[in-house]
């Protein structure tokens, strides 16, 4: 499988497509502004504590207070909060648990006033973002991800990623990671750290150390709430969880992202620098590699395939709900085959679309009716693989006897809502529109005011495809005339985000010349 990674930066956010054979599979959209990302470690005060949800709120700066439940406080909560209230204290504390002194473990079935009190300060991580009206979702077992190993702190254990399945691999790096694991702290391996060498996984042990260092540090003195390690940006993250060799392209658009991220391959994957290529076309870069369209043709409440089956997406404030349709053109000969290719080819566009999308929580898919038990055990197991490299955990149950199938997925950021609907190009839905025959006219006008003021500039027009098309009908009529006129050859270039009589200027340099 050929997996890219396309990435649009601006000034105010970061967009990223993740793309598997050609077809986008998730789009990430990350504001440069925020302030709160899941990862990222705080020092927190208990503002209430909630009995009858066995849960308290937090204040880590958010403007709602974020929610930690009691199954989320890990068995070294006394420990943690310990640590924590002697570090804001100023007291000695050292990153090094070699000799700190743990408390007693809390029991699973405990209740949160009997080991939390209001007021009280704890080291907690996000575990979600902040979805509709909630708050952040916090946890007290704090992780430091690495791309090979996860640290742990206030643990003792080693845990081997379950997707390794080699047995003799499993033991080699569970009696090496034994060998350099410090004490007091618990290492998850990854999936990546497979046939890794032990200086590798050395190397990265010690620089998630020097993290937990740093938190330490930060800690001594702290005013809560203070974020005490922030988590790395969007990009960083996709490529420190998911890079592998199957990754065949890395494309961005600015010039010191680009540079950051070879940097950051260099360090973790020198190999793969040749991978990563700067975007310098006119062209906007999710244009030129076809995400723009993919985006508008995948979102909406309906998904259309290649068989011209479609999946009709509907969302509560309970559950989403997914409904296979045949469309007009199943084969009236053997029905039942015809119906398994149409469920099996919308199994895999399900999983896409759950992806893409980012659902989460329970999703009710209704298939369309099969009889043969084979048939249905075939489509379990198929959406099972689809789903296999979705990195969100998730849960799919067998078919019910109405031929329902229901998936619970993990949700840890809102989900992702593109509208597809457009207003009036022309009108911008105010039922009025201008004389679009004069859309040429003001153009030219535009033109002739920017070569006054510029004249050695060079220029393309970025348009909508309609418009792109008319200014270069009939062997560039409009393209001569403004070389004639000009003495500069004009680039025309499409862009399918703009209303059908959009234009918009740019110089050599990419940077738009505003008008206004």
């Amino acid at each position: 499988m050929q997996k890219e990674l396309i990435i649009n930066s601006t000034a105010s956010e970061v967009k990223v497509a993740l793309l598997e054979n050609s077809k986008i599979v998730e789009l990430h959209d990350q504001k440069t502004t925020t302030k709160f990302t899941v990862g990222d470690i705080f020092v927190g005060k208990i503002k209430k504590l909630m009995p009858g949800l066995n849960a308290c709120f937090v204040d880590i700066g958010h403007k709602k207070d974020a929610f930690l439940h009691y199954t989320d406080l890990g068995p070294k909560l006394r420990s943690l909060v310990k640590y924590t209230n002697e570090g804001i204290a100023g007291k000695n504390i050292t990153h090094r648990l070699d000799n700190f002194v743990f408390e007693k473990e809390i029991v699973k079935t405990g209740k949160i006033d009997q080991v939390l009190s209001k007021k009280d300060f704890v080291l907690v991580q996000i575990l979600k973002e902040p979805i509709s009206t909630k708050g952040p979702r916090l946890s007290c077992e704090i992780t430091i991800p690495g791309r090979y190993l996860v640290l742990t702190p206030f643990s003792n254990i080693v845990a081997i990623s379950k997707k390794i399945g080699n047995d003799e691999e499993r033991k080699r790096l569970k009696v090496l990671i034994e060998s350099i694991r410090p004490k007091n702290f618990g290492i998850i391996v990854r999936t990546a750290s497979e046939g890794k060498k032990v200086a590798d996984l050395h190397e990265e042990l010690s620089s998630l150390l020097v993290k937990w260092e740093t938190i330490s540090t930060d800690l001594k003195a702290a005013t809560p709430p203070k974020k005490l390690l922030s988590e790395t940006d969007k990009t960083t993250t996709i490529l420190r969880d998911m890079l592998s060799d199957s990754f065949n392209k890395i494309v961005v658009d600015d010039r010191d992202m680009y540079n950051n991220i070879v940097t950051y391959l260099k360090s973790i994957a020198p190999e793969q620098e040749k991978i990563v290529s700067l975007h310098k076309s006119s062209v906007p870069i999710f244009e030129k590699h076809g995400i723009t369209k993919q985006i508008k043709s995948s979102f909406g409440k309906t998904a259309t395939m290649a068989s011209g089956a479609y999946l009709v997406i509907e969302h509560t404030e309970a559950m989403h709900v997914i409904d296979v349709n045949s469309g007009h053109k199943m084969a009236k000969k053997n029905q039942a085959d015809s119906i398994l290719s149409i469920n099996l080819e919308s199994a895999e566009e399900i999983a896409r679309q759950l992806r893409l999308r980012d659902l989460g929580g329970l999703i009710i898919v209704d298939f369309i009716d099969m009889r043969g038990a084979d048939h249905k055990k075939q489509l379990v197991t198929a959406l099972r693989e689809f789903m296999k490299h979705d990195r969100a955990q998730h849960t799919i149950l067998p078919l019910s006897k109405f031929g329902l199938m229901q998936i619970t997925r993990q949700r840890v950021r809102p989900e992702v809502n593109i509208n597809t609907a457009e207003v009036c190009p022309t009108c911008d839905g105010s039922g009025k529109i201008n004389a679009s025959i004069l859309v040429v006219d003001e153009l030219e006008r535009d033109l002739d005011f920017i070569y006054k003021s510029r004249p050695k500039e060079k220029i393309v027009i970025s348009a909508h495809p309609y418009l792109a098309a008319y200014l270069k009908d009939d062997w560039w009529k409009f393209q001569r005339k403004w070389y004639k006129k000009f003495y500069k050859w004009i680039k025309v270039v499409p862009n399918h985000d703009f209303h059908l009589l959009e234009y918009k200027f740019h110089d050599n340099m990419n940077d738009e010349i505003r008008m206004h």
